[in-house]
């Protein structure tokens, strides 16, 4: 588990979703099953646990335990694969989103700056499209919203450019060469920096993350029973907004809807004022907790 996947604030995320020994509990991101091996540990002989994992790698984790039951999944299906399995309701649900340890490890996979590979990016294999077809397809101006947006890319429109025009000399297909090609742009020392911004930004579209994240939020609030409890661990700041505003207010822009008494529709209540981050004892140990926030809240009686 730990070789595949070090889960980040397991304790945090264990007492953000307050176990009840019998109760429903769902593990959006399976993965190197940390998280929900500890929630099997905490539940009774009549607990559930459900685990969603689109990556085919997760499959070889999957604990031999009669209360799991693992769904090769995007997340963003919660609510019907729920309901397909006769589950209206559960007690708790956790997302931990992000990249594993192992994604970034496997350099065949394309999501890391250290290795060279195939640009692919694709968390589910399944999927068509893959960050060489973004490079090499997406018009000049989509390429700078991407970068821009997603990456928050200092230059993005040159970036954008230099790429719309190499692409016709030659097709950017790996790792390496597009470092090369991208290198120009880059300031001195920060390269690292810069990299990772931009390979962010290509993950972010290959995966629809954030649609995804948004579909989660509104299908978690629906599922949750009341008091039943949503914990989401996020790693840059646009999948935390978005966290942050659905818990706060309903929804991901505007302002708090309120009935004529002045009381607000919002399905969630936040349970720590603040994002939870992890102690500098378990970034020294799991440097991916570095920039881990941590936010939990209860689903309200309807």
């Amino acid at each position: 588990m730990t070789s595949y996947h070090q889960p980040v604030m397991l304790n945090e995320c264990l007492e953000g979703l307050n176990i009840q020994k019998n109760g429903i509990y769902v593990d959006v991101t399976f993965g190197g099953g940390g998280h929900s091996n500890a929630i099997l540990e905490q539940l009774g002989p009549e607990g559930k646990l459900i685990g969603f994992d689109q990556d085919p790698d997760a499959r070889k984790n999957i604990p031999n335990d009669d209360r799991f039951i693992f769904l090769d999944q995007n997340f963003q299906f919660l609510k019907n694969q729920l309901r397909f399995l006769g589950i209206q309701k559960v007690d708790g649900i956790l997302a931990d989103l992000g990249v594993s340890s192992h994604q970034f490890d496997a350099a065949d996979r394309g999501f890391s700056i250290r290795f060279d590979a195939t640009l692919d990016m694709r968390m589910d294999q399944s999927r068509e499209k893959d960050a060489k077809y973004i490079l090499n397809h997406y018009a000049e101006e989509d390429l700078h919203k991407i970068f821009g947006m997603y990456g928050e890319v200092h230059n993005a429109r040159s970036l954008a450019a230099l790429i719309s025009k190499a692409r016709v000399i030659q097709p950017i297909e790996t790792v390496t060469s597009f470092k090369e090609l991208i290198r120009p742009m880059v300031k001195r020392g920060k390269e690292n920096q810069y990299y990772a911004q931009v390979f962010q930004a290509l993950r972010i579209e290959v995966n629809e993350e954030l649609e995804v994240l948004k579909d989660f939020l509104v299908q978690s609030a629906e599922v949750l029973k009341p008091g039943g409890r949503l914990v989401v661990m996020s790693y840059h700041s646009l999948e935390d907004r978005l966290v942050k505003n659905f818990i706060q207010k309903g929804k991901f822009s505007g302002e708090v809807e309120k009935d004529l008494y002045g009381n607000s529709f919002t399905p969630l209540k936040a349970i720590t004022r603040k994002t939870v981050v992890a102690t500098e004892e378990e970034v020294k140990i799991n440097n991916r907790a570095r920039s881990a926030k941590l936010r939990i809240a209860e689903k309200v009686d309807e």
